[in-house]
């Protein structure tokens, strides 16, 4: 199924009516000509005041798997969406406006060769991808933060040695005195956010403001994205849904939900559904989330 989707445009189906937003409270626009030639129209996203402003995007079977268990040979989005390059598209332009891009240590364990930019999805649009980047004053490259609770990662990452993306291990104590061990370029530092078993929401949220973000985009998984949820902090989602039912008997990841866990509290968030786009059998859905 490599290169399902190949070439195919994003076409707006429906969107919700917008308000006019002061220039200074939103990211995007219309999209340069390269780029616009698969994404038809405008790509904005409203900046929260108060904080750095978090939207997640995820890729879902039809019946709500977005990353299958661990005892799977392959776990990474590619085999939830049939390696749909509409998909990747779609992700590399989130990238392409985000002033970070957060994933959890599982998420960067499945893609040994992953580099968390929008030139690594779609090689052939560097140039227009830097320069859509210049024009919205944002740095060369987004910077990837790595959530990891145990420090339990492999420092020959191709994501850890991209010398020109900036990169933060977000980790505990423990985790931190593992990390010391390891041997990592100069892209990369460490930041301890605490001494429990976990990396608070709360905390994760202080470190992207600490680089200056206003824009971070959460590529999961989804366990991350619950905590993020839970907080209260994920303002967008933009949801691929790929039109394959996943059905397996081996664990797997819902969206929010990981290995039975869930929000507690009541049903959890509503979202309000603003776009819908499709290219070819895959649904391009965009939710925002109220306070």
């Amino acid at each position: 199924m490599a290169g399902r989707s190949e070439g195919l445009r994003l076409e707006p189906l429906w969107s919700a009516p917008e308000a006019p937003i002061a220039a200074v409270d939103a990211r995007g626009g219309l999209l340069p000509p390269a780029l616009a030639e698969r994404y038809e129209g405008d790509l904005t996203v409203n900046l929260q005041l108060d904080r750095p402003t978090i939207v997640a995007n995820f890729v879902s079977s039809l019946d709500g798997v977005v990353a299958l268990g661990p005892s799977e040979p392959n776990t990474g989005g590619g085999e939830i969406s049939g390696f749909s390059e509409a998909d990747r598209y779609m992700m590399a332009l989130l990238r392409g406006l985000a002033d970070v891009v957060v994933v959890g240590a599982g998420t960067l364990r499945v893609g040994r060769r992953h580099v968390w930019t929008a030139a690594h999805l779609q090689p052939a649009l560097t140039d227009a991808f830097a320069a859509w980047r210049s024009e919205l004053w944002l740095t060369p490259q987004p910077t990837t933060i790595i959530v990891t609770a145990s420090g339990n990662l492999d420092a020959t990452h191709s994501g850890l040695n991209a010398p020109d993306v900036p990169v933060i291990l977000v980790t505990t104590q423990d985790g931190a005195d593992h990390l010391a061990r390891l041997r990592f370029p100069p892209n990369v530092r460490i930041q301890v956010v605490g001494e429990g078993a976990r990396v608070p929401a709360g905390a994760l949220l202080e470190v992207i403001r600490g680089t200056g973000a206003r824009l971070a985009l959460c590529e999961g998984g989804p366990h991350l994205f619950g905590e993020l949820l839970r907080s209260r902090l994920v303002d967008e989602l933009f949801l691929t849904m790929a039109p394959q039912v996943a059905g397996r008997d081996a664990t797997v990841h819902r969206l929010g939900l990981v290995e039975g866990t869930s929000f507690g509290g009541g049903l959890g968030r509503w979202a309000t559904l603003s776009a819908i786009r499709r290219a070819g059998d895959d649904l391009f859905l965009r939710y925002r989330f109220g306070p």
